[in-house]
């Protein structure tokens, strides 16, 4: 949410594949079709014909390439690199992990935007483990920030779990790329509390570890930050919560009821055809 709140409508958006989902409905992506792309129903945007990450083209979001992490990050380069040909003011957002960050796509991604100034802000996502195999046993330095140098770019580490931060720290890195200052690198240090996939236990975390940072929520210290700036009262929250428990339970169920795809939606009469 701090990465993508606050840009233009035209700004483009290169989200890894947990963001997208957010990135869509933040631009006005319909909800119960961003359900029924994940299901994989003829309702969603692809027609079951794309991974469940996959939206709206017109909202000027990247979808999400591969199977394989860090192809988003030379998609936002090249996406960067258009828009300066265009002359706009208009930026590109990408997002990735710190696992992504020991990549090669990464270096040649953050090398070529350093050196052509292109307007892109790079966002990692430091969640501190890649799948089972924590930080520390594979990130050299420390701090993927401290990278920024190497690079001749600003480099920031902020508290991501601390939406407003973020929000902060990506707003300033959007401002530079927009006058024509180049790209930046923002680690956004956050915690992956459940499993890296559905059945994953996460046995190679310690419970003080996540007790540590269940007690870091964003969400929760988001709604602090606005009771104490006076923005809404507890009932206000509660309406809040209340509301969009009920817009999703709605278009969960308007997605599984759904029908599927057929043939022809999935284009394997195409396919036949050739």
């Amino acid at each position: 949410m701090g990465s993508f709140y606050g840009l233009r409508e035209d700004d483009v958006i290169a989200a890894h594949y947990r963001g997208p989902f957010i990135a869509y409905y933040m631009r006005g992506a319909d909800l119960s079709r961003l359900v029924g792309q994940a299901l994989g129903k003829a309702t969603g945007y692809a027609q079951g014909r794309a991974l469940g990450f996959t939206g709206p083209v017109e909202r000027h979001i990247l979808p999400w390439v591969a199977g394989d992490l860090g192809t988003s990050l030379g998609v936002a380069v090249g996406a960067a690199l258009g828009l300066q040909y265009e002359g706009s003011e208009r930026v590109a957002v990408v997002t990735f992990g710190d696992g992504t960050s020991n990549r090669g796509d990464f270096h040649e991604a953050v090398n070529l935007a350093a050196v052509w100034k292109l307007p892109v802000v790079f966002v990692c996502q430091h969640n501190q483990y890649s799948i089972s195999l924590h930080a520390s046993q594979v990130l050299a330095g420390g701090s993927v920030a401290a990278r920024a140098a190497g690079y001749g770019i600003p480099g920031l580490a902020v508290d991501g779990n601390d939406v407003l931060a973020v929000q902060g720290a990506v707003g300033a890195a959007v401002g530079r790329a927009r006058g024509g200052e180049g790209p930046s690198l923002i680690e956004a240090l956050t915690y992956r509390l459940g499993g890296h996939w559905a059945a994953d236990p996460g046995g190679y975390r310690r419970e003080a570890e996540l007790q540590e940072w269940r007690a870091r929520d964003p969400i929760p210290r988001l709604e602090g930050a606005l009771r104490a700036a006076g923005e809404v009262d507890q009932g206000a929250v509660e309406r809040l919560w209340e509301g969009a428990r009920a817009e999703v339970a709605a278009a969960v169920s308007a997605a599984q009821a759904a029908p599927e795809p057929d043939v022809a939606a999935l284009g394997l009469d195409e396919a036949l055809a050739r």
